[in-house]
């Protein structure tokens, strides 16, 4: 495969301190309320992320925590931004239901005039993977098949499903990662990138044991040179990542994946996000994007 030039491109990014974050709870199969969690290593993990983008020129909105709500840290379930339009989460488990409110209470105040609340279950930015032509959508654990009619509607960009059957990969975000979204998005389109037919050059990776038979077969069809990672990857939590177009922030202990992203142009950058691992989430958990458009 011939090497490309990449270009990454400031994004704006929203994040939520691990203030109040801990473990008190099993809402999906990575969380164990049996295993304690450092708060003061999971503060210093997340500052570092946090330091890092900024670093690399990007920049980081800070969401204030809330002490009931401990799951806040994951701040991409709260909100899907497209074009400055703002569609609002639904949680599926009572134990992040307040969270809805708080996101969307954010947004209003901080200039983002069209926030809608969701009618159905969706899961922020776990599900919902945005390319320059359309989004990428998860349903089987969290988010409601019903929840992709309204995305498509409410951001006019067609949707496409998957289905999750794999309940260690229970939202899409931790088996799939955009790494290019092509055309004319921030940090798409390098030419001769291998993207999907007739998707602008959308490139991504990701884990094929996580999709039903069918869903494997509509990404092949779509990404025909995605980056595809194996088990031991994935386990790592090494699809749930954030691309700037050039860098692409994940997991340190995901080391199968970091020649693969140098031989197509990109700089992987290793994190260590164990404590929040703990949570069930990684990089792109922790990091929303905020799309002006």
């Amino acid at each position: 495969m011939r090497t490309l030039r990449r270009s990454a491109t400031p994004r704006r990014y929203l994040m939520c301190p691990p203030t109040y974050f801990r473990v008190s709870y099993s809402i999906n199969p990575w969380m164990d309320p049996d295993k304690p969690v450092d708060l003061a290593l999971a503060h210093a993990q997340w500052e570092d992320l946090r330091d890092r983008y900024r670093a690399l020129g990007h920049t980081v909105e800070e969401l204030p925590a809330h002490p009931a709500l401990p799951d806040m840290v994951f701040a991409a379930n709260g909100a899907t931004v497209v074009d400055g339009r703002v569609l609002g989460a639904r949680f599926a488990f009572a134990e992040r239901y307040g969270e809805a409110a708080v996101h969307a209470e954010w947004y209003r105040g901080h200039g983002f005039d069209a926030v809608r609340e969701p009618r159905h279950v969706n899961e922020g930015e776990g599900d919902f993977a945005v390319t320059a032509s359309w989004l990428l959508a998860g349903r089987g654990f969290r988010s409601s098949p019903l929840s992709h009619a309204e995305a498509q509607e409410y951001f006019a960009r067609p949707v496409i499903g998957l289905d999750l059957v794999d309940p260690r990969y229970y939202h899409l975000d931790t088996a799939l990662c955009v790494l290019d979204p092509g055309g004319g998005e921030p940090g798409g389109g390098a030419p001769g990138g291998g993207g999907a037919p007739g998707g602008g050059g959308a490139e991504v990776m990701y884990f094929p044991g996580a999709f039903s038979a069918g869903s494997r077969a509509v990404l092949a069809r779509l990404f025909p040179d995605a980056l595809i990672a194996g088990p031991a990857d994935a386990t790592a939590f090494g699809l749930n990542a954030v691309s700037d177009g050039r860098h692409v922030l994940l997991p340190q202990a995901a080391v199968g994946l970091f020649e693969p992203l140098r031989e197509r142009g990109y700089e992987p950058i290793g994190m260590d996000l164990t404590e929040l691992l703990k949570g069930g989430g990684s990089v792109k958990c922790v990091t929303g994007e905020l799309r002006l458009g």
